[in-house]
């Protein structure tokens, strides 16, 4: 038997690989400097009489089309000079520039020029980059314009989220210069949502007015295709006459005869729009399947079961309304991440995630830049942790985040999105950036406290303690704290309850319509319960009682809650199909 190599174990253990992190940078920073030196260029690319000298292999690596064209046949392949047609010369110097190094500036008026330009040269890495710049740029004022780039290419994801836009801001949308620059298919597309928010039906007919009106001779005859998105089931006799008098109806006796025949035959089944029936509301997921809410300005109330969940344990709402709850099923060990569809009234279920652990903690769902985040706390002897998860509402998938061990920890740590993720745990406070996947230490709070409730306003935190007799304010911008002493209205206890019996409310902050409000409830007694909804008047610093009747099998302590516009009619007609729920009332 051959003696064992002594060498070999040992260089075996020793054997490792390195990833140098600084590599693709480096190779980056070589390659500009060869394109800026004139080193090795072997191609030179034609664009608009301009000539612009490069390596084969650097275009290769960053576009499919090059690739492919260096790889074929054709005689483009060995030439010298290739001429590219259908290009603007300085949007190519530009992705030019970008491909040796790794730099793009995007802006808003160059945006679709950019996109086309990689489109061709099938720059896969530019336009994603395009298409996250869309998706972080969509506002009131930029949702029209992006909507029609986003179309163009078939973005879907920003497609999606610019209708959403167009559908929640539609009267002051419909006034702008570039609602009038859609297509035919485009408006339609628009005017066909049930989720436009739009109080009349007449301001979609005014809508589609002003649009054919921009260029009356080239879109008149679109009119008798686009009348049968208008529910002239929802208009008054009176406004349906006026529009058989509109001279564009007059003038084009197809239109006319449209509107005569829908009005005959009736488009009941059109339902009424979101903005028709939608109210800002305070939503609190309570006990095991109840959602409840109430507008504390025009006192409507809502409340509702769902048999579809057992305990909610998060809750959130995201920037285009949209509302989320992580339910738990029952003997279900994984939580449900559920949507509420607000027109039909029911909660859809989007994917699943694996619970947490959570030990004396708490949990919450929060919503930043496009993703969920489901947090957990753990509190005991041996560890206090915290741990994170994102799920991307695009991909339908969740994946762990960087979890945050923490100093310390009162009982009842809170967090909130504003921006980015903040937890304060009484003691300290900490933030998570969701793009750098990383949490750092900001500035403890002036006072150690065990916060029991938590809201947001612009930039600002707002923390309270149970007592509600002062709150702490963190500036997520000045990184600062500062202390707001209340001056609270003194709240009557519920009649007949005895004075060992009394007890202080304690408050659920949440944020109505940019007012600070404040739910406070007590202990539930025999005859009846002590509630009251004030509102913070920050000038004055001092809160006011609201005057609206709270209903007596209101229930909010230690519950989930979010505040969102809801499409009333949806809540009422569920809840009226289901004898077991507690109804819906104004």
């Amino acid at each position: 038997m051959a003696a064992a190599d002594p060498d070999r174990h040992v260089n075996a253990v020793r054997s490792r690989s390195y990833q140098d992190e600084s590599y693709p940078h480096w190779l980056l920073r070589v390659q500009g400097d060869l394109q800026n030196d004139g080193a090795y260029q072997d191609v030179i690319l034609e664009v608009e009489d301009r000539q612009f000298p490069c390596h084969r292999l650097v275009l290769s690596a960053a576009s499919r089309y090059f690739r492919a064209l260096f790889r074929s046949d054709m005689a483009e392949s060995r030439q010298k000079t290739v001429v590219l047609k259908g290009l603007d010369a300085g949007m190519f110097e530009e992705i030019l520039s970008y491909i040796y190094s790794g730099t793009l500036h995007v802006s808003l008026d160059r945006l679709h020029s950019l996109y086309q330009a990689a489109d061709y040269l099938q720059l896969d890495s530019v336009k994603d980059i395009c298409s996250s710049y869309m998706a972080m740029n969509v506002e009131r004022s930029t949702c029209v314009n992006l909507y029609k780039i986003a179309d163009a290419f078939s973005v879907d994801s920003v497609v999606e989220t610019c209708l959403m836009c167009i559908d929640k801001n539609f009267s002051e949308v419909a006034s702008s210069e570039e609602f009038c620059s859609l297509s035919v298919n485009q408006l339609t597309e628009i005017i066909s949502h049930d989720e436009l928010e739009v109080k009349e039906e007449t301001t979609v007919w005014e809508a589609v007015v002003r649009w054919v009106q921009h260029s009356r001779g080239d879109r008149l005859h679109h009119l008798p295709s686009i009348l049968p998105h208008i529910r002239f089931n929802l208009l008054t006799s009176d406004d349906t006459a006026a529009i058989l008098e509109h001279p564009l109806v007059k003038e084009d006796p197809g239109s006319l005869e449209i509107i005569r025949n829908v009005v005959q035959k009736g488009n009941s089944g059109l339902k009424p729009r979101f903005g028709a029936g939608a109210e800002e509301m305070a939503l609190f997921f309570v006990d095991v399947s109840k959602m409840q809410g109430i507008n504390p300005r025009s006192g409507k109330f809502v409340s509702c079961s769902f048999t579809e969940f057992h305990s909610v344990v998060g809750a959130t709402v995201t920037g285009d309304e949209q509302i989320y709850i992580l339910a738990a099923r029952e003997g279900e060990e994984q939580l449900s991440l559920l949507l509420y569809n607000q027109l039909e009234g029911v909660w859809e279920q989007k994917s699943t995630v694996e619970r947490l652990p959570e030990i004396d903690g708490d949990t919450f769902l929060l919503y930043i830049d496009g993703h969920l985040y489901y947090l957990a706390s753990t509190i005991s002897t041996i560890e206090k942790t915290v741990r994170l998860k994102k799920y991307d509402i695009d991909t339908n998938e969740w994946q762990d985040c960087a979890p945050l061990r923490v100093k310390m920890m009162m009982s009842m740590p809170k967090a909130v999105s504003c921006g980015f993720l903040y937890l304060c745990t009484g003691a300290e406070m900490y933030c998570y950036n969701p793009r750098e996947n990383q949490w750092s230490e900001l500035t403890r709070p002036i006072i150690d406290a065990e916060f029991w409730t938590s809201a947001v306003i612009g930039t600002e935190i707002f923390y309270s303690n149970m007592d509600f007799t002062f709150m702490l304010v963190y500036d997520t911008v000045a990184a600062r704290w500062k202390e707001l002493r209340l001056e609270a209205p003194s709240l009557q206890s519920p009649p007949g309850a005895e004075d060992a019996d009394r007890h202080a409310c304690s408050p659920t902050l949440f944020v109505h319509e940019n007012e600070l409000h404040a739910y406070m409830g007590c202990d539930q007694y025999e005859q009846s319960k002590c509630q009251h909804v004030l509102v913070y008047d920050r000038p004055a610093g001092v809160c006011r009682e609201v005057d609206v009747t709270l209903p007596d099998d209101l229930d909010w302590q230690s519950c989930h809650h979010v505040v969102a516009r809801v499409y009333l009619p949806g809540v009422q007609d569920r809840c009226a199909d289901t004898p077991s729920t507690a109804g819906a009332g104004v």
